[in-house]
């Protein structure tokens, strides 16, 4: 027994005075443990009776605390989870002290900083997982722990599995909404801090350029009866349902009748202006299905151009098709514009209506929707007219100001997934402002260079490139970002019979270009590079075989390009922060510097061929003979480039691929990407086939550098940010 006191007398402190353990043992065998038993603690923590708090209640206060102060745009389902935790934690004195404005303002900060984006939802898992982080911190109707200390957590539980690997993936792709916390809501205080370490990287423009894929582009639907964008509720795929090629089709059409609606041509008059004989009255347009009945009557209609099944051309709309009669008609304008199937055309004439059809007034009594019987003569074609940038996005603003004031349109809209005009516009001007006009030395990188069409396995390539990278490499100021261009083959690759070796050439094309790549550490360390594959190659070419290939395509496949960034990291040497990356990324893609403020889309296809070989021919003018003695003059052989017919045709259709899908595949749930709503900053139209140009279409800059080679000639295009202009350069090699 005296053993086993020994033992366990080392568990308990008999020393503990009487004054603080008042209430003794009742056995003297067992003395006061060494960790005494704590009385129970009298906390005076109030208690908060949950009241039901209806959601339209807390709509003002909401209001100003999201939309006016942080520019944020709250769902109906969000504003209902938001009404139902105030109500629950905050209780009836949710208004008293600003029991409410201090939780929506924490969860406004925590949602900025997590890139939420710009409209809450309350659906998803990123709100919830804010909420129940909150939760524990609510006492009494207040945050008992500050607003620093949520911001300072590791991470969330969203149910998704975003912790804090994940957050810094998203502030790495998005630096525009990862700092507008420290940017300020409205003062722009990180901006200020000139001596401020954190705001050193923000001045480099290299740290504000993203590559937008277009397989990551988000996919935005048009809704008609709202006229809004939503965001698509199904997924993505491939292997879509049938129906996504019917909603390819009428979302184009929806995107231009409402620009189109919206032209001064089309608008009412108004009352405060009187009408006269001579003033031009406003357009309208006539559905198709809305034609029956009204036989030789005049109409203009807006439909798309196709083929019907018995080979001739037909006009379609959401509510029916009719034949076309193009045999008197006119194109507006007349030689500067392609007309091809698959485009959306203004079309200006008589209807003629058949009444012996067989099938009746619809043809094969389809019905609304069906083919119309009759025939639409056309006097005149022409394709809906252009919207600048500006209108679309609805930014006012003049030439000596950076700020932006946006009124309606779609400023709200996130359409690259870097944030909406309205959310992060102005800030990020004045950011470009700061960083491009910065009177440094050297100053800022703002050149972007494009080179077309390098074919690696012609040698002459290589000194080309050699060439052009030779002379930016001794200037002061290398370049923001150089964007190559394939094919990066001659011959379509893994098409051929002996697939292996097709490979192992196609790799070894890469390799050489690692070796010619490695003699300019300089620019590799400094300079962003920008890979956009073309039909040649993998891995579509090896079913293609050199023909016009699925769009939005892949990049080139990472087994290829190993040797490529070896060399990118052995030039940077490790150090991080390096602005010099090899990125391969899809065709077509987009960049974006400063959020929404520029961006730039590159796309890699022979287009102006394909409208030449697939436009439709109008007949000639009639002539009035002549009694004197005429010689003909020599006719010059066509021109090989028809830039402005280029743009007249592509521009108007707010689309890359304006063709049928039998003439140019698409996957269809990924069409949007093609999409070029709202008209870019400037575009790269990559055409071998056509001359180098750079020319100016309502506010954007297009631009071509056509083939790499031209005899002994490098050819480029390049293109300043800070200007907005672009030069096509030669170079003798």
């Amino acid at each position: 027994m005296k053993n086993q006191k020994q033992r366990i007398a080392p568990l308990f402190r008999p020393t503990i005075s009487a004054e603080l353990n008042p209430i003794p043992s009742s056995s003297p065998a067992f003395g006061t443990p060494v960790h005494p038993i704590r009385a129970p603690a009298t906390t005076t923590k109030p208690t908060i009776l949950p009241v039901l708090l209806p959601a339209p209640t807390l709509r003002p206060v909401a209001f100003r605390t999201f939309t006016k102060k942080h520019n944020l745009t709250l769902t109906s389902s969000a504003l209902q989870a938001l009404a139902t935790f105030i109500g629950k934690h905050c209780g009836a004195g949710w208004r008293e002290e600003g029991l409410a404005e201090r939780v929506l303002e924490e969860v406004a900060k925590n949602w900025k900083k997590l890139g939420g984006g710009v409209i809450v939802d309350g659906d998803g898992d990123v709100l919830k997982g804010i909420l129940k982080n909150l939760e524990p911190c609510m006492s009494g109707g207040r945050i008992v722990q500050g607003s620093s200390t949520l911001s300072r957590q590791g991470s969330f539980s969203f149910g998704t599995g975003v912790g804090e690997e994940d957050r810094t993936n998203v502030v790495s792709e998005s630096p525009a909404l990862a700092r507008e916390d420290s940017l300020g809501s409205l003062g722009l205080p990180g901006l200020e801090a000139n001596d401020d370490e954190e705001d050193e990287g923000t001045r480099d423009p290299r740290k504000w350029l993203k590559v937008i894929r277009a397989f990551d582009q988000p996919q935005l639907v048009y809704n008609g009866a709202k006229r809004h964008f939503e965001r698509a509720t199904t997924k993505p795929t491939l292997l879509p349902a049938a129906s996504q090629k019917t909603h390819l089709f009428r979302h184009r059409y929806a995107l231009i009748q409402q620009r189109l609606l919206r032209h001064d041509s089309f608008q009412p008059l108004s009352f405060s202006r009187t009408t006269s004989p001579n003033q031009p009255q406003p357009y309208k347009l006539t559905p198709i299905a809305n034609l029956l009945g009204r036989h030789n009557t005049p109409h203009l209609l807006l439909g798309l151009l196709t083929i019907s099944p018995t080979g001739t051309l037909a006009l379609s709309d959401p509510t029916g098709s009719i034949a076309l009669d193009l045999r008197h008609a006119t194109p507006v304008p007349e030689e500067g514009v392609w007309f091809v199937p698959g485009m959306i055309v203004l079309v200006d004439g008589l209807y003629e209506e058949e009444y012996n059809s067989a099938g009746g007034a619809l043809g094969g009594g389809g019905g609304v929707g069906g083919t119309i019987g009759g025939k639409f003569i056309g006097f005149s074609v022409g394709g809906p007219p252009c919207e600048k940038r500006e209108a679309t996005l609805g930014i006012g603003f003049s030439d000596t100001s950076t700020t932006s004031s946006v009124s309606g349109a779609f400023g709200w809209v996130d359409f690259l997934g870097v944030g909406s005009e309205r959310a992060v516009g102005s800030k990020m001007r004045l950011l470009s402002q700061r960083i491009l006009t910065n009177p440094t030395t050297p100053p800022p990188p703002t050149r972007l260079l494009f080179l077309s069409t390098l074919h690696l396995d012609n040698p002459r390539t290589h000194l080309a490139l050699r060439t052009i990278l030779s002379i930016h490499e001794k200037e002061p100021t290398p370049p923001l970002a150089i964007i190559l261009l394939g094919p990066f083959i001659s011959q379509p690759s893994l098409s051929s019979p002996e697939t292996s070796k097709s490979s192992i050439t196609y790799k070894e094309s890469f390799n050489h270009l690692a070796s010619t790549l490695s003699d300019f550490p300089a620019l590799l360390a400094n300079s962003k590079f920008i890979f956009v594959p073309g039909d040649n190659d993998p891995w579509a070419s090896a079913a293609a075989g050199g023909a016009s290939t699925t769009i939005p395509r892949e990049g080139v496949p990472e087994v290829f390009t190993g040797r490529v960034r070896r060399a990118f990291a052995t030039a940077r040497g490790g150090e991080k922060g390096g602005g010099g990356e090899a990125i391969w990324t899809t065709n077509p893609a987009r960049l974006s510097l400063f959020g929404p403020v520029k961006e730039v889309v590159l796309f890699r296809d022979d287009i102006a061929s394909r409208f030449r070989r697939n436009a439709i021919t109008f007949p000639p003018k009639p002539t009035v003979p002549s009694t004197d003695m005429e010689i003909d003059p020599p006719q010059s052989p066509p021109s090989k480039s028809t830039p402005h017919t280029l743009l007249s045709t592509l521009l108007p259709q707010s689309h890359l691929s304006p063709f049928p899908l039998s003439t140019r595949p698409q996957h269809w749930s990924h069409s949007s990407a093609l999409s070029l709503y709202p008209l870019p900053t400037a575009l790269v139209l990559a055409d071998a086939e056509t001359e180098p140009f750079v020319l100016g279409y309502e506010g954007c800059c297009v631009l071509n550098p056509g083939a790499l080679i031209e005899g002994r000639k490098a050819r480029w295009c390049e293109y300043d940010v800070s200007t907005e202009k672009g030069v096509v350069r030669e170079e003798n090699f």
